[in-house]
């Protein structure tokens, strides 16, 4: 009997023991599980965020301003929303016996006091004013004006130079050797070809400032009756660029590297027949600009195979400075003598992509938004300090804007976020850059972020949007130099047309050490090739 009951005993504790040991697997695999279904639950977050942002980058507005900061016009909807019903034309006053008053309440950005006014006479023959009343004569009593704006299509026709040779009638008839003397004439912009300045010039605007590629150029001038191929503009552009923009564009990079204080960005660009490279292999055009207190504006443009750091560091030789850059790794490879200067708005822009990332109801109390309203109380402070000189604007950092970033970073340090979600990069970008974007407020001069490269290197990216990609490096290199010399001539405020026209007219017929009259912020320039200070680009 005892045997018995100890047989059920042991039976029973293996029992136990097997249970116990299911219980502890069931344990694990419940952990397991557990763990797994976290790891879903933060993948599935994570495609949440990603398909919030594609979702915003496709469909939503490109504005990155906080509420109440106003909204940025939809690229689209451009027309609708610029529109004012109840805006006024231009000014137009119409003088009666009395002056009628523009309302104050319109505020209106068109300017045409820069126009030539030709003037149109409208009157009653001296024979026809009769008075309808008593049929006595009448007179000028006052005079009612209406102005409109009148568009010229261009015009296309031929230049030919018949230039006079003379001779000696008694050298001819008496000695051996005749004197020649030809009539002077214009040296051409490209020797053998129909090329003009102004050809050359309308072309350049049309493609670089205009965004419209050579193939839709060419449309244009059939439409003029002139048959002028994509090939032939194409080779007008190389070829004026090399030998003439090209100088100048040297000597606006030396002038630049002069300066302490510069930007740059960088932004791809599709070559096609590069060498030993495949056509679909992404290559760069770097930009380097001056910043807001240089000497002179100066925006350059440089086209490269690659995005490698070794070339900041060449075109960057000489240079001892600040430079302002986005976070690319690539320039933290420079000289020593250059000192980096992080930007605000890139870790801006990461979190308010954190912001629109999550639920709407969850953004409000986020720690995306959080990070945003620290960054926005910076930008605040800087449109405070926008008028004073760099001194002033100096103390005011240290006595405002510093407080603020020390707490931005000792925030980020302690808030916690999945290293891959948009929050988590946001936080490790902070931080990660904290020694560069904390330069600004050791010197007035230096600028919260490196929006001025972004908002030089723009017109270059809406026009790839429409040429699409260049077919040589040739091409490329002379887009650099046309591009720089137009973005040059925008910030020293000239008429585009008129300065390239003249620059390819007078550059042929100069000595070379006189191109530095050509720069764009030279005083020998005509004046027709300048811009009135009412009509000058902000």
């Amino acid at each position: 009997m005892s045997s018995f009951i100890i047989a059920g005993m042991e039976n029973l504790v293996r029992s136990l023991e097997a249970l116990r040991n299911k219980y502890h697997d069931l344990e694990e695999e419940h952990r397991d599980l557990q763990k797994k279904n976290e790891e879903l639950a933060s993948l599935v977050k994570w495609y949440e965020e990603r398909f919030r942002l594609s979702q915003h980058r496709q469909y939503g507005q490109s504005s990155e301003k906080s509420e109440g900061q106003g909204l940025q016009l939809l690229l689209f909807d451009e027309a609708e929303n610029t529109s004012e019903p109840k805006r006024a034309e231009p000014e137009v006053e119409e003088i009666t016996y009395r002056r009628r008053k523009r309302d104050s309440s319109s505020v209106s950005g068109d300017n045409f006091d820069e126009l030539p006014v030709e003037r149109v006479e409208c009157t009653i023959p001296e024979e026809e004013r009769i008075c309808p009343e008593c049929g006595g004569p009448m007179h000028v009593m006052n005079c009612n004006t209406r102005r409109e704006l009148v568009v010229v299509p261009a015009k296309v026709f031929i230049r030919e130079y018949a230039r006079d040779i003379y001779s000696c009638r008694r050298c001819e008839r008496e000695n051996t050797k005749v004197g020649i003397v030809k009539a002077p004439i214009p040296e051409p912009v490209i020797k053998g070809s129909a090329a003009s300045a102004s050809a050359i010039a309308n072309i350049m605007i049309q493609k670089y400032a205009m965004g419209v590629p050579l193939y839709r150029q060419e449309s244009s001038w059939l439409n003029e009756g002139l048959s002028l191929s994509r090939q032939t503009m194409s080779n007008w552009l190389i070829k004026s660029a090399s030998d003439w923009l090209l100088p100048l564009y040297e000597e606006m990079r030396t002038k630049m590297l002069k300066e302490d204080i510069l930007h740059a960005d960088e932004t791809t660009v599709q070559v096609l027949k590069e060498p030993g490279r495949a056509s679909r292999t992404n290559s760069y055009m770097w930009l380097y600009r001056t910043g807001k207190e240089a000497s002179v504006q100066i925006v350059l443009f440089e086209y490269q195979e690659t995005r490698s750091s070794v070339h900041p560091k060449k075109f960057l030789s000489g240079f001892k400075g600040c430079l302002h850059t986005d976070g690319y790794s690539g320039y933290g490879k420079l000289d020593s003598a250059i000192r980096r200067c992080g930007c605000w708005a890139h870790a801006r822009r990461k979190f308010h992509e954190g912001t629109i990332s999550i639920p709407a109801v969850e953004r409000k109390n986020s720690l995306s938004q959080t990070g945003l309203e620290y960054c926005d109380k910076l930008f605040a402070l800087e449109r405070e300090y926008e008028k004073l000189t760099p001194e002033e604007r100096h103390a005011k950092r240290l006595q405002k804007s510093k407080p603020i970033t020390d707490a931005f970073f000792a925030w980020a340090a302690s808030a916690r976020a999945l290293p891959q979600s948009t929050l988590g990069k946001a936080l490790h970008y902070a931080l990660e850059q904290r020694i560069f974007l904390e330069t600004f407020y050791m010197d007035g001069r230096i600028e919260i972020s490196n929006n001025r490269a972004e908002r030089s290197i723009k017109p270059f990216v809406i026009g790839r949007k429409n040429w699409l990609f260049c077919c040589s490096t040739k091409g490329a290199k002379s887009s650099s130099v046309i591009y720089s010399i137009i973005e040059t001539a925008k910030e020293n405020n000239l008429k585009l047309f008129e300065y390239l026209n003249h620059i390819l007219e007078t550059m042929p017929n100069i000595k070379p050490e006189q191109y530095h009259t050509l720069l764009p912020w030279s005083e020998n320039l005509p004046e027709t090739c300048r811009l009135k200070k009412s009509t000058d680009r902000s």
